[in-house]
């Protein structure tokens, strides 16, 4: 089935937003310039979710990616919701009062967040009050242990994943008198996501990641090349340190059935996630939500089954590991992006890819056709290509589109090959999700001015 570029292009522009930071005053104070983001879905519904916000009682911006398995529902609740938690963390405690006397006496709430959306992305109205009294009780507590001592990021970060992990959990096992709000906190806490969040304030750049997702830095080295440094690792049987952990925290005795297959308890993924209940809870627990829980539960088969060799629950943990860097101003961008990105692609070609996208600056590396033996009919081809690639940077405006026109079609020689691309794109649903994954991008493009600035006040 063969699509022309322009349906090949409908097809990848569906989704995608790009935002830039309004400067104030002719002079940006900000060191973000502005973001790119995009998704390509493989599965039908998307599994996948993007937030970004710009935080408005303290300083920063907020950006994430969420990869949801067994379903969608974790993801979207996670994508709603975490971005509050995390910024009522690193409110001070004056603010936190204000907010709250603002509740109780029924005045207009100071705005946290400044969200920024595209229209895709759906904010459940239902859930929206029983979410909302779960946050306030996280502000309560957080008043009423008032330390005193302004907040670290890294200690807010890590706060914020696991009270909304908890408060996930809670809402699943106290349940809900409207039988859809009950079917759906179980929904949401029966299938799991991954998460990695990105705040940037200053030249501050704190990630934070739990599971498979990663968080990349292209940085512009002093000859013009583009190399990449990792701000996350992969919680899976790839991390050796991943799977000590997951070894340190149950007996010897179930050493041999903790990861089989690369995957825990031979069925999970990702080592640390939100939701998957399945993987926290004990079994006895498991057992009585899912019997006084709606019929449609019962339907499920993933909610039915106990994982094999089920024997000191928790397995799984929401807590994301933090990484903390200073922005230098050779430091030009972050892509923030779901793993059905990295596994197509290495960081080093993201690296190059994105700086030359948003330098329009082209390396002309020398062609290398690695080991084939390349006819002059063909060496003519790729040069030609070369060529029409140049201008085909034109025909992205999104850092993000660029980036998955590249992971999908690109070939053996590394650049795009339209027929593989309308191949790639023309798959019936039930067959795309045995070539790729669902792909979400966020490329965060960084201001070297401001950023040299900073560096020279501290």
């Amino acid at each position: 089935f063969y699509l022309t570029p322009s349906q090949v292009n409908s097809i990848l522009k569906a989704n995608e937003y790009s935002f830039k930071v309004p400067e104030f005053d002719g002079k940006n104070v900000s060191s973000v310039l502005g973001f790119d983001s995009n998704q390509l879905p493989a599965n039908a519904p998307i599994e996948d979710r993007r937030s970004a916000a710009t935080c408005l009682q303290t300083r920063g911006m907020l950006l994430g990616v969420f990869d949801g398995h067994a379903g969608c529902a974790c993801a979207q609740a996670v994508s709603e919701r975490l971005f509050y938690y995390i910024a009522v963390s690193l409110l001070p405690h004056e603010t936190l009062l204000e907010i709250e006397n603002a509740v109780e006496s029924g005045r207009a709430l100071l705005p946290i967040l400044q969200w920024h959306k595209h229209p895709n992305d759906y904010f459940s109205k239902e859930a929206s009050k029983l979410y909302f009294n779960s946050l306030r009780t996280y502000w309560q507590e957080l008043i009423d242990l008032n330390s005193g001592e302004t907040t670290d990021v890294r200690e807010a970060l890590i706060n914020a994943f696991k009270r909304l992990d908890n408060d996930i959990s809670l809402e699943a096992q106290v349940g809900d008198p409207n039988s859809f709000l009950n079917y759906l906190v179980l929904r949401v806490a029966f299938s799991g996501a991954t998460a990695c969040v990105a705040h940037v304030d200053g030249i501050d750049l704190h990630v934070a990641n739990t599971g498979d997702s990663r968080a990349m830095l292209g940085v512009q080295e002093e000859d013009g090349s583009w190399s990449a440094v990792n701000l996350s690792y992969d919680h899976n049987a790839q991390n050796e340190r991943e799977v000590e952990r997951v070894k340190m925290e149950h007996p010897k005795s179930e050493e041999k059935s903790l990861v089989k297959q690369d995957r825990l308890l031979g069925l999970l993924m990702p080592f640390r996630a939100f939701g998957d209940v399945k993987f926290k809870w004990s079994i006895e627990l498991q057992k009585r939500v899912v019997e006084s829980g709606p019929d449609q539960l019962n339907d499920n088969e993933y909610t039915k089954f106990i994982p094999p060799n089920y024997y000191t629950p928790p397995y799984l943990t929401a807590e994301p590991e933090v990484i903390h860097h200073k922005l230098r101003p050779q430091d030009k961008f972050l892509v923030l992006a779901t793993d059905g990105l990295w596994e197509t692609m290495h960081r080093q070609d993201v690296a190059r890819i994105v700086g030359e996208y948003l330098t329009g600056v082209h390396h002309q590396q020398p062609i290398a056709v690695g080991g084939y033996k390349v006819t002059l009919g063909q060496m003519h081809g790729l040069l030609t290509e070369r060529r029409a690639r140049i201008s085909s940077v034109f025909e992205d405006q999104n850092a993000a589109t660029h980036l998955i026109r590249h992971a999908v079609g690109n070939n053996e020689f590394g650049s795009v090959d339209h027929e593989r691309l309308s191949k790639m794109l023309s798959l019936p649903e039930e067959l795309a999700r045995m070539y790729r994954d669902d792909i979400t991008i966020i490329v965060v493009q960084f201001n070297s001015h401001v950023i040299g600035a900073y560096q020279n006040e501290e």
